[in-house]
């Protein structure tokens, strides 16, 4: 599986405005809701229940919220990259500056588990994350995604 087939370009957000971790889910959200045909708030509450349990920030800076939605038909992923930083409640009490969202179909626990391996692993490569974070715009991000991906 690659990234780039389930992430849109649209789906980018180069430069995070949210100071807290609802509002990195909100901004990440909007255009995921839109590009899946997703009710917004749903899919907020269904990544907020999922934050309930433990937080998606694994530390190093990196922030994988993830869920799941029933009436969806396909993995979407969503990118979203912060300048600032944003306390996102990682394991490792260090802000978060590159987030990955993944929404999965209720049903597909092998779709949404082989997505967050995938994701997990290009983001142990150093060089690919400092890579985003000098990033400026989308076009730059999804190039430095679709090199990672090509590598895998």
């Amino acid at each position: 599986m690659k990234i780039l087939d389930v992430l849109k370009k649209k789906a980018i957000l180069a430069d995070l405005k949210a100071k807290d971790k609802k509002g990195v889910l909100e901004e990440l959200v909007t255009p995921v809701a839109r590009i899946a045909n997703l009710n917004r708030d749903d899919l907020i509450r269904v990544l907020l229940e999922r934050e309930r349990l433990g937080s998606t920030g694994i530390g190093g800076g990196i922030g994988i919220p993830h869920g799941k939605m029933k009436g969806l038909d396909n993995l979407v992923v969503g990118f979203g990259l912060s300048k600032k930083g944003i306390d996102f409640e990682s394991i490792d009490g260090r802000l978060s500056y590159i987030f990955f969202l993944l929404i999965t179909p209720e049903d597909s626990t092998g779709l949404h588990l082989k997505a967050l391996a995938r994701i997990s692993r290009i983001l142990k490569n150093d060089l690919f994350k400092e890579n985003l974070l000098k990033a400026s715009n989308r076009d730059e991000i999804y190039k430095i995604i679709k090199e990672e991906d090509e590598e895998f």
